[in-house]
């Protein structure tokens, strides 16, 4: 099936997996409805192919001479156009990138075999867009990813925090439950023993005696713009950068890797010598430098073994991200 055909089938998709509140973080959300593809650099000289073709086979899996990428328009693209892409073409391999424009055709585009991997999602997405389409799909790694922040709106400080005061969050589902975890974090509220941090709701607050805080809950794109009407904002990565304001004035950042990004394949790929290529190419030395120089402020992969925090601007760096780099490691097919 190809990806003409496959768009055929986004409705449907739609309301068959019922995800649409579980907004991709660092994800770009526009609706034009096709996808582009963007092919590899011209195929070398005749004269050059026997030694093209000499380095390939000792460099790259024989069998899978091209990897074709999926990924959302935005960082995850410029991810693959900037680095990845050059890297894995050096080791001779063949790279063609196809960015999408809707997070329900990159899945079902990787199940046909119209793509090799796709990259832009988070994994309560994965689980629950494969359960629901019967996808036989398995995440592989982990991608630097915009986080959730809390930043200033009428305080500037955390330590300005008062009781009575005002937040504003996400009003869906999975991220109104990112953002009560992160004010557990914070020590502003105590959700209930025993809750699923991943489906928490205003049910699940045990105790908000402490600021009696008045959750102001709106629309994730509305959220930048309503910063100077409550005291704190939670905003989603992306919506953050969209509206200008940079990752490193947050005042602390979500300390759950639940919601970072994750590369994914065919199960049947997992173990293949190319899966562990690009694997490779996106935990390399160049490209943690070149995450590190083009998105300051971003949570980055957990194998890393990094304070995401780190990068950010001293003083707004929050104490509760110091924990992150100590959370027990993901389960993935690393």
């Amino acid at each position: 099936m190809k990806l003409t055909d496959i768009s055929r089938q986004v409705v449907g998709a739609f309301a068959i997996a019922g995800v649409s509140g579980l907004v991709l973080v660092g994800c770009n959300n526009s609706s034009a409805p096709e996808s582009t593809t963007e092919g590899s650099t011209e195929s070398a000289p005749a004269e050059t192919s026997e030694t093209t073709t000499t380095a390939a086979s000792g460099d790259i899996d024989p069998n899978h001479t091209k990897i074709v990428i999926g990924t959302t328009e935005g960082d995850f693209a410029d991810m693959v156009r900037n680095q990845v892409k050059s890297s894995l073409e050096a080791q001779g391999y063949e790279v063609e990138l196809v960015p999408f424009t809707d997070y329900v055709r990159p899945n079902l585009a990787l199940a046909e075999g119209d793509l090799d991997i796709n990259i832009f999602q988070h994994k309560p997405y994965l689980d629950t867009f494969k359960q629901a389409n019967n996808l036989d799909l398995v995440e592989v790694f982990q991608v630097p990813t915009a986080p959730l922040g809390l930043y200033s709106g009428k305080k500037t400080k955390i330590e300005e925090a008062y009781k009575g005061m005002s937040v504003s969050a996400p009003n869906d589902p999975s991220n109104f439950a990112r953002a009560l975890v992160m004010m557990q974090d914070l020590g502003w509220i105590t959700l209930k023993e025993g809750i699923d941090p991943l489906t928490a709701s205003k049910s699940d607050i045990a105790d908000n005696s402490k600021y009696d805080i008045e959750i102001v809950e709106l629309e994730a794109a509305q959220l930048p713009r309503a910063r100077d009407e409550v005291d704190f904002a939670i905003i989603n990565g992306n919506y953050a950068t969209d509206a200008g304001i940079k990752l490193t004035d947050a005042l602390a950042q979500e300390q759950s890797f639940a919601y970072i990004n994750w590369s994914a394949v065919k199960t049947a790929d997992k173990d293949a010598k190319w899966v562990q290529d690009v694997t490779a190419a996106y935990n390399s030395d160049a490209f943690k430098k070149y995450a590190h120089e083009t998105f300051p402020g971003y949570k980055y992969p957990k194998i890393w073994g990094e304070d995401h925090g780190a990068h950010m601007a001293g003083d707004k760096k929050a104490a509760s991200t110091d924990a992150a780099a100590s959370t027990e490691a993901p389960a993935a097919a690393q």
